[in-house]
Formats: structure tokens, sequence, C-alpha cells
């Protein structure tokens, strides 16, 4: 039987030189279940080999909706290795956003669990490109009873694969690999389409700065439809490390997985950090944890300085990213203390740019937005040429004589650079609020909610208000129970100018997140928009 293609700078290579390099070492791990390299590497050629029995063409997509389990990254490598696009679909998400992913990309293959198929049954109706269905978690024999036509197992479907003597179609690393789709916040769904190379690229940037090696045990939490949380699976296996699957379910079940695994490094979002920050860590975790690392927007600097109280010994980075780039910045250790407001310098192999609204660039000190050109530059967005023209736009400051346009991601966030070249986010275009002619960034005024100590989780927002424009809000969840909003206000007020001091403090004990876990800042606006017209009406 011929081998799978597996070119070292193709995303499968991962998995499949490591099987070759380091057969025995753990690759996998979830829950009482260890795949080592070689078996899941073989895992990973048998499932491209049966999508290939079932037709799979070249660069065609196939999804996987499940939560965090084996099945789950053997498909996103498989899909990979047999020469298709893998499209990772958050499992928190409804039928309605399941569907429009599976007809925005037209899905050939869905790969997902029994518990689901009633669940999605009128949503796949209306997927016209979907020609087979394979479950991972029921028998062959229960599948047949199922009004599910084109319906497989998982054993089935790697079974069709000892007949396969195809080797996959020939990809090279500018090809697609995968279609990572956003959390929709601001609307549906869109998918970052990314090729080999901005993933292998990506893994072994991140890598060089963790200082990742094969003795890493890494705790995957976020989802693996998250960019940062597939970054998990990429970065351990291009060191041939291992990576521990967990779904949990409150923040001390991560501590208790850190102390159990052996865990060396974790990455996760800062609403996860300020609950996990809050906790007590056994000298245990303490003592194998190398670093942790935050993405997903600012963490606030009181979960920084607890967190460091609890993990002397840890090394904790602060890094920036997004979708349409991976990620683009870290902050150094060694430089936390002195800089805890930056998002840091560019990661290797990346240059990061301040520009202004002219495509000129900006000087020190100066707020602009952040370009960022390199290998880790995504395609652009699927069937969605208005977009990527307003997000992938040529590199600012080009030589005019140049036969060649670049084209880097203009991200969408402002930023400004000092003059040691470290970078501090400012807020996202699309969440600055603009109240008294001023624009404030909702994260500068959280960040002094944090500092008061009297919160738990606290997100900040702009409602309409017919005299300002937008009346800035702060929705938070204490962490006391004789707080006293005005407490709050008072840390605000003496803080902040008066044009950035929240006009209403509002209690939640439940604030809304996305499906990548970030608090939802749209939605919340929403929430409150009618209830702060109610109290602010004359």
């Amino acid at each position: 039987m011929s081998r799978i293609h597996s070119a070292n700078s193709l995303v499968h290579s991962l998995v499949l030189d490591n099987a070759l390099k380091g057969p025995d070492a753990s690759a996998l791990v979830h829950g009482d279940q260890t795949l080592t390299y070689a078996s899941l590497g073989e895992t990973v050629e048998a499932c491209a080999r049966g999508l290939l029995a079932l037709g799979l063409a070249s660069s065609e997509r196939v999804a996987i909706y499940l939560p965090k389990r084996p099945e789950t990254v053997v498909t996103l490598f498989g899909a990979a290795a047999a020469g298709g696009v893998f499209v990772p679909i958050n499992p928190l998400l409804k039928p309605r956003q399941v569907a429009h992913i599976l007809r925005d990309c037209n899905v050939r293959v869905l790969v997902t669990a029994s518990n689901r198929i009633d669940f999605l049954q009128d949503a796949l109706a209306e997927c016209h490109d979907l020609r087979s269905l394979v479950i991972v978690d029921a028998p062959t024999q229960t599948i047949e009873k199922l009004a599910q036509p084109m319906a497989i197992s998982w054993e089935r479907l790697l079974s069709l694969g000892t007949t396969q003597q195809s080797p996959g179609h020939r990809r090279i690393d500018s090809d697609m690999a995968a279609i990572l789709y956003t959390s929709g916040s601001t609307g549906r769904p869109k998918g970052v389409v990314l090729s080999h190379r901005n993933l292998v690229a990506g893994a072994q940037s991140v890598a060089q700065y963790l200082e990742n090696n094969s003795n890493d045990r890494l705790l995957a939490v976020l989802p693996l439809s998250f960019d940062a949380g597939f970054s998990q699976l990429t970065t351990a296996f291009s060191v041939g490390a291992s990576v521990v699957l967990m779904e949990y379910l409150l923040p001390k079940d991560v501590i208790k997985s850190i102390t159990r695994h052996g865990i060396t490094g974790i990455t996760a979002v800062p609403p996860l950090w300020v609950q996990l920050a809050s906790l007590a860590w056994p000298p245990e975790a303490a003592d194998t944890l190398r670093y942790i690392a935050n993405t997903g927007g600012r963490m606030p600097k009181a979960a920084t300085t607890a967190l460091r109280r609890s993990l002397p010994q840890t090394k904790v980075f602060l890094m920036y990213g997004l979708t349409e780039a991976f990620r683009s910045t870290y902050l150094p250790p060694e430089e936390v203390d002195k800089r805890p407001d930056s998002i840091g310098k560019a990661i290797p192999n990346v240059e990061i740019q301040v520009a202004r609204e002219d495509g000129s660039l900006c000087l020190p000190g100066e707020s602009g937005e952040l370009v960022h050109r390199g290998v880790l530059v995504a395609m652009g967005y699927w069937n969605d040429p208005k977009k990527t023209a307003e997000r992938f736009r040529p590199t600012p400051g080009q030589p005019p004589e140049l036969p060649l346009t670049e084209i880097a991601v203009w991200s969408g966030d402002t930023v400004r650079m000092d003059e040691d070249g470290f970078f501090y986010f400012i807020g996202r275009q699309d969440e600055m609020i603009k109240t008294s002619g001023y624009r404030v960034s909702p994260t500068e005024v959280e960040e002094v909610l944090y500092q008061a100590g009297l919160v738990a989780e606290a997100a900040v927002v702009g409602v309409l208000h017919p005299k300002l424009g937008q009346g800035i809000v702060a929705i938070v969840k204490p962490n006391k129970d004789n707080f006293d909003p005005e407490d709050l206000l008072a840390t605000c007020r003496a803080e902040l100018p008066n044009f950035m001091v929240p006009l209403a403090v509002i209690v939640s004990e439940n604030l809304p997140r996305n499906t990548n876990g970030k608090i939802d800042r749209r939605a919340l606006a929403m929430e409150f928009e009618l209830l702060f017209k109610e109290q602010t009406a004359p």
C-alpha cells in the first residue's frame, strides 16, 4: 500500500514524521486513553484512505462537529493527509449555525457523534453538497437502522481505507489545508482559509518562543475550532510533545488535570485565567507547569499578579493574535513586570506595523491599525471576496516599483508602539465606544474595574445615549456578597477621566460568552440597551 504524501511543509507531516522518528512517544491523551505517535499516525493514514474511498476530491471540505476526543484530532489531520480541507466546527454551535457553515463551504463529509444526529436532522436536509456522514460512537449495525442512507460508522470509515491504494491528492505548502470559522459575534460566521504553510510556519514560530520540546505535555482546554486551540496540537506535534485533551466543567478541574498529567504548558483566554487566578494551586501543579500563556484579549493585571504569586517558577507569556494571521505578538516573561500592559513584539518570522487610515506608518506613541505581514497571513475569507478585500490589503510602505504586491492583514485593532518597539493594544475598531466626542477602549475601563478587586468578571459596553452618542455601561459579577456599585465607581472616578467613567454599573451573575469562551460584549450591549434607556430617561 502506498504511503500518504507527507512533505515536511504539510500540516499532517507534523504527526506522520513523528510516527517514524519517535513512534513510542505519547502524542495524545484523552481520559484513560493514550495514543502514541505510531498509533496516531497509523489511524490518521487509515482515516485519510477512508475519506479517499468515500470519493473525497482534492480540496473538498471535511467538517468535524465533535467535542475534543481522539477521533476529532484524527479527522483533522486525516482530511489534510487525503488532500482535503478540514473544517472544525465548535461543538457549542446550534443547528442553524452549523448548517450555515456546512452550506457556506460546501462540506462533502461531516464527522460527528450519534447524540447530535437528531439535533442536526433539519439542518442536514438543507446541506445539498453533503455526501457522507461519519458517526464516531455507534457501531455499524446501529447506524444501518438510522434514516440516514449516507451515514457510516467510524470503524467502517477506517476499514474502507484498507483497500485504498491511492497515496492521497498531491499537496504543496501553499494549498488550502483548513477553514476556521470566526465566532460570528458581528454577524454570520465567516471562514478564514489557511494554507499548509500558514499552519506549519505558525506552529514552528510559537514553539520557538515558548521553547517547546519533546518532554512537554500541553493541556488543550480551548476549542479546536479556535485558532489558538488548534495551535495546541500543531505546536506540540511540531516538536514531538504530548497533548492532553480536556473538556473542563469547572476551573478547579483544569488545576486537577494539570496535577494529574504533569502538564508543562497551558494556553487560555482571559475569562478562564481570571477564574483560575482566584483558586489555590497545589505545589504539584506549580512544580510541573513551565509556562502559562494568555490569548484572545488583554489579561487583567490583577489576574497576572495573582497567578505569578501562585506559580512563582512558571513563565507567563502574554500573547496577541487573530484568526486571519494566527499569532502576531508575544510579551517575553522577563518583560511582564516592566510592561504588564504590552502585547509585546512580533513573533519569529513576522513583522508588525502600525498604520494610519491613509496607509502611512505611524510614529512611536501614535495610535493606528495593527498590520501583520509575513508567512502567517491567511489566504482570505472563504466565498467572500468583499470582506477579503477589506481585511487583506497591500502592505504599507512597499516600493511602487515592485512587480508584485505583498498582501498583509489589516487587523481592525487599534494599537500603538513605544520607542522600544513594544506594542500596546487599545481596542477593537468595532468595539470602541464613541462618547462625548471621545473614542474609549472598553478594555481600558475593564482594567480599572479589575484593579478595584471587587469583581470576578467585568465587561464594558457602549449603549445608545440621547446626549452622549453612547453611554458607557459596566456589567460585572461581584466577588463578594456585600457589593456596592458605588465603591466600584469611586475607583473609576479616581483612576479615569470623567468621560471614561461608567454611567451605570449593572450586576449580573452570568456574563454571556461567544463560542470561543470570550465575554460577548455585543450580546451584553443588546441585552441592556432598553434597561439603560429606562434608567436614564428624564
